[in-house]
């Protein structure tokens, strides 16, 4: 009876042993199985606005890896991580999707995003981010506290078509270019209250569309 005894006793630890170690292979995959799965759609928010129309997955929501087509940007000595429209940042050994703060610059931009105009100048958004033209690339700006426009501002009935096929980004970009330009060659700013506009010498408005067909047409516009 003793030695009975004896053998449970001895085979018990064995036998929790097997268990433990059975659970750790067949558990296994089942948590690779559930890394691989997508955030379910409690994760997600759609951005309508601007008519962005995109989903994106929610700020604070902790993800064990970032997509391999990131991109790395260093701010102020703390990495950030960008991919398809969201932000990420180091979580412990782990990532949170977060916004990125103001004033970090990029050479890119998101691969959707809408554009939108404030007193003349393009702004992009994209999953609650606003960027803005820096040097030569964007910096991510705060929300614009004047009036938005989701048209490119008006010059006087000017028709611009792009002849080299220019994408929606880079229409937005030179059409903006050309207009500083045209501004500081003529001293007249269409976009700027009809007062302020249309002060000084006649015929200020017709030199800036002249400045501006001009120069539309050096980058493979065709204006009438």
């Amino acid at each position: 009876m003793s030695y009975k005894r004896l053998e449970g006793k001895t085979l018990l630890p064995a036998v929790i042993l097997v268990l433990f170690v059975a659970g750790i292979f067949l558990g296994s995959p089942q948590l690779a199985e559930a890394d691989r799965r997508p955030p379910d759609r409690h994760h997600h928010f759609k951005d309508q606005r601007y008519q962005h129309n995109r989903s994106y997955p929610a700020r604070g929501h902790v993800v064990r890896t970032v997509p391999r087509d990131r991109h790395v940007v260093v701010h102020r000595g703390s990495h950030f991580y960008f991919s398809g429209g969201v932000w990420y940042r180091p979580y412990g050994p782990r990532f949170v999707i977060t916004t990125p703060p103001l004033g970090l610059f990029v050479s890119f931009l998101p691969p959707y995003y809408s554009t939108i105009w404030v007193n003349g100048a393009p702004y992009y958004y994209a999953n609650e981010v606003y960027y803005t033209h820096h040097g030569n690339g964007y910096v991510v700006v705060e929300p614009p506290k004047e009036e938005v426009n989701q048209a490119p501002p008006a010059a006087d009935q000017m028709f611009i078509y792009p002849r080299l096929g220019q994408s929606e980004k880079q229409q937005a970009d030179d059409r903006y270019a050309c207009h500083r330009w045209a501004v500081e060659q003529t001293g007249f700013d269409p976009t700027q209250p009809p007062a302020a506009a249309d002060s000084g010498r006649p015929g200020k408005r017709a030199d800036y569309q002249r400045a501006m067909s001009a120069c539309l047409d050096g980058r493979g516009y065709t204006v009438k």
